[in-house]
C-alpha cells in the first residue's frame, strides 16, 4: 500500500488487489476475492478494467481495513470422470 494525492488535494492509497478470472460462454468474468467485486468483459483486458471500476465504486462506500497481502496458491484434487 501506498500513498497518493489525487487532484481534488485528497490522501488515497493505492492497494495491490488480486483478480481470479475464468471464461463463461464468450466472456471472462474477474472476481477480486478481497472485496467480493465481480465483473465482466469481452477480453481478459476489459475484464480486469471493469473489475478495478466496480472495486473502486464498492470502496469508495465501503473501505477495507488496512489488512497484510493475502497468499495465493494453487492446489490439486483427484476427480472421477
Amino acid at each position: 500500500m501506498r500513498w497518493v494525492l489525487s487532484e481534488g488535494g485528497y490522501r488515497m492509497t493505492v492497494r495491490i488487489l488480486a483478480a481470479v478470472l475464468h471464461r463463461e460462454e464468450d466472456m471472462y468474468v474477474a472476481e477480486c476475492p478481497e472485496v467480493g467485486t465481480v465483473s465482466q468483459g469481452f477480453t481478459v483486458e476489459d475484464a480486469v478494467a471493469n473489475l478495478k471500476e466496480a472495486t473502486e465504486l464498492y470502496l469508495e462506500e465501503f473501505p477495507l481495513p488496512t489488512v497484510e497481502k493475502p497468499l495465493l496458491t494453487t492446489f490439486e484434487v483427484m476427480v472421477n470422470v
